[in-house]
């Protein structure tokens, strides 16, 4: 049982079956994101699959135990192969093989038999310079009826076989040293559990450190500028590891240079590596796929974040009823909000200074007067990365992301933008809102005044949810739209202008049994449950214009009590109130009593490096030139074995059977042995007769 183990491990097909299941693991590797949080492999497979690939370890695929077997097996079996087939080999190597009966070179499919006029000696001085100029290497053995020369040449094929199985198992072995294998050999030997709190580096206990002499690892390390730090951060499954090093990396300066569309060209971190144990502080710069070494670490520019920039922020209430006010902090750092008797966490996540977005022209529907077939063809041919649309590269300005968390510990983030940016010829603030981090922001378009300012929607803001300002607003409406001499239709009027206002504001159930909304989706669903369906579009169309000219005179009142001119009746003014209408109806279903505005900024970045000791990677680059080196002697090198049989002939000369092999069938092979056929039979020179 034990030889038919043996034999079955090292034999090629269970050597090929297991190329086939890590290659197969590899490509799953790639395409799902190792190690990433298991709340974002919920989202992407649901509650039922993200626990069944959990528990075959597809998150963590390169350091499972079954991978890690799986490679021992694989170094196992090509060792076992190697071990069988070595000293076959180099017993072939030496051997010549002069033993071969000279009848047995007649069961050769080169071979040829020819009558020599120079004697057996002659003959045999002259074969051995030819084989000896044309690199054979011989051997004669003398016999009683004459002489056979063995020669062979290529030899290195089976040198070839060699290097390319020993380059499999260099590979493996590189491999398994520089995962996770020794890493989990010090978490099972040395009680090494994984670190799953927050808080500062300096206080997490030593069971969640590895030693300083762990041969291997990699990892991560966040500088800020000005900063120094001798941690690397080892992400688990459940956790981190501390990886301390005998060096600190102090960050100078984070360097990043752009293209002008504003795309990102370079990215580089000047630093200065204190050594613990000498003093010295070596500057050096690292850039993107330029590591620097110390130590047998290499320092790799892997990203950058946020190194605690301070934030300065214009706090506006969405409810209307409450003053505006500053909110101070820093990225990375948190604040608490009150709201009547709730309270929220404000947590900082992330300030972005350039944000390069695609402005350009979105594809409409086709024009078929319009349409040109060379430009169509065109369209459709080419590389297969070529957008349908123009890309239009422009840098939007800063942007703040924000978490707002309740009581009960949920949070939803936030996204938005400093700076208004111009969307379908209209300057508008964007807000962005998303649930969870497996959504795609949703935002809101807020119109900039003339002033470039939000100021003047959220006075709107604030006077759609005053009672007070919206009667004032619906008498001037009506005043202009009726005159005195109509009392009755001015009455009738001012119902449907305050109910519109009321219904926008959120401050009358729009439908029954439905709940309270606000914004255009208010008067819509109470027309649906009031007006019949033919009087519909006639009705919805008198009740928006009433709606827009209440609130065009709402927006005079509040900026005549904030001391501003009146916006003029003029296109510009027309545009900006259409979307400041759209505005109020989207915040209806803002869910933040709060919007957060970045007033100022004071930048601190950090650079994000990648520290690796991975000894094992001369294993692997010692493998890779023998893989090259022995596919291209197995390919490009064929072994061949010639034998030449001498006999002196009774009646004078000597009798030649010569016969040729070769480890694959040929026209190379076949040009070869005509060309030493007629070595062998070329004329001889009267001095050597």
């Amino acid at each position: 049982m034990l030889r038919e183990a043996v034999e079955l491990v090292s034999s090629m097909r269970f050597a090929i079956s297991l190329l086939t299941v890590i290659c197969i693991a590899s490509v799953i590797g790639t395409v799902v994101k190792q190690h990433e949080p298991l709340v974002n492999y919920v989202n992407q497979f649901g509650p039922y699959w993200s626990e069944v690939f959990g528990a075959a370890r597809l998150y963590s695929i390169y350091s499972a135990w079954w991978f890690l077997l799986i490679l021992a097996f694989l170094v196992v079996s090509t060792s076992l192969c190697i071990a069988r087939n070595t000293p076959k080999i180099l017993h072939d190597l030496k051997t010549y093989k002069e033993h071969l009966r000279e009848q047995s070179l007649q069961a050769f499919h080169h071979r040829f038999t020819a009558e020599l006029p120079e004697t057996r000696d002659q003959a045999l001085e002259r074969l051995t310079r030819l084989l000896q100029r044309n690199h054979w290497k011989a051997r004669a053995q003398v016999r009683e009826h004459g002489v056979m020369v063995a020669a062979k040449k290529g030899g290195v094929n089976r040198l070839g076989y060699l290097a390319a199985h020993s380059s499999i198992v260099l590979i493996c072995l590189g491999g398994l040293f520089d995962g996770d294998l020794v890493v989990r050999a010090q978490m099972w030997l040395a009680g090494k559990t994984p670190y799953a709190g927050s808080g500062f580096i300096r206080d997490v206990a030593d069971e969640h450190r590895l030693s300083l002499r762990n041969p291997t690892f990699r990892g991560n390390m966040l500088v800020p500028e000005g900063s120094r730090s001798d941690t690397v951060i080892l992400n688990q499954s459940d956790g981190v590891l501390l990886q301390p090093v005998p060096f600190d990396i102090e960050l100078k300066k984070f360097i990043v240079d752009y293209y002008e569309t504003g795309m990102p060209k370079l990215f580089a971190s000047e630093i200065v590596i204190h050594d613990h144990e000498t003093g010295r502080a070596i500057p050096a710069t690292v850039k993107v796929n330029q590591p620097a070494f110390h130590r047998g670490v290499a320092i790799y520019q892997s990203s950058f974040d946020d190194g605690g920039s301070k934030l300065k922020l214009q706090a506006y209430p969405m409810n209307g009823g409450a003053k505006r006010f500053e909110v101070s902090g820093e990225v990375g750092g948190s604040t608490t909000l009150t709201n009547r008797d709730e309270k929220l966490g404000l947590e900082f996540t992330a300030l972005r200074v350039i944000n390069v977005e695609n402005l350009g022209a979105p594809q409409g529907a086709t024009d078929v007067r319009k349409v040109d077939l060379v430009q169509s063809l065109e369209s459709h041919l080419g590389s297969g990365a070529k957008t349908k649309g123009e890309k239009t590269l422009r840098n939007v300005g800063p942007s703040i992301n924000y978490k707002l968390r309740d009581a009960s510990g949920q949070a939803r983030e936030f996204h938005n933008y400093m700076l208004p940016v111009e969307l379908d010829g209209q300057r508008v603030f964007l807000a962005g809102v998303r649930e969870t981090p497996a959504e795609p922001f949703r935002y809101l378009r807020i119109p900039a005044d003339d002033q470039d300012s939000l100021e003047t929607w959220m006075r709107m803001r604030a006077g759609v949810l005053n009672p007070e300002l919206r009667d004032r607003a619906v008498d001037r409406y009506v005043a202009q739209a009726v005159g005195a001499d109509k009392p009755e239709l001015a009455e009738q009027l001012r119902v449907s202008a305050q109910r519109a206002l009321r219904l926008f504001a959120g401050d009358e159930p729009g439908a029954p049994g439905k709940p309270v909304t606000g914004g255009l989706q208010a008067i819509a669903d109470f027309m649906q449950a009031n007006v019949p369906e033919a009087d519909r579009g006639r009705t919805s169309e008198v009740l928006i214009r009433i709606l827009n000219g209440t609130l065009y005179e709402l927006t005079q009142l509040t900026r005549e009590q904030a001391g501003a001119k009146p916006l003029p009746g003029d296109e510009k003014t027309q545009a900006f109130m259409t979307q400041a209408v759209l505005a109020l109806s989207d915040a209806a279903f803002y869910p933040a009593p709060v919007l957060l505005e970045l007033k100022d900024f004071q930048q601190v970045q950090a650079s994000v490096f990648q520290l690796a000791r991975a000894p094992g990677k001369k294993l692997v680059y010692l493998g890779c030139l023998l893989l090259v080196l022995g596919v291209f002697a197995m390919l490009y090198v064929r072994e061949r074995r010639v034998w030449i049989w001498l006999q002196t002939r009774a009646e004078g000369g000597t009798q030649l059977t010569a016969a040729l092999s070769s480890t694959r069938k040929s026209l190379d092979i076949d040009r070869e042995f005509d060309s030493l056929k007629t070595a062998l039979l070329a004329p001889v020179a009267p001095e050597a007769r």
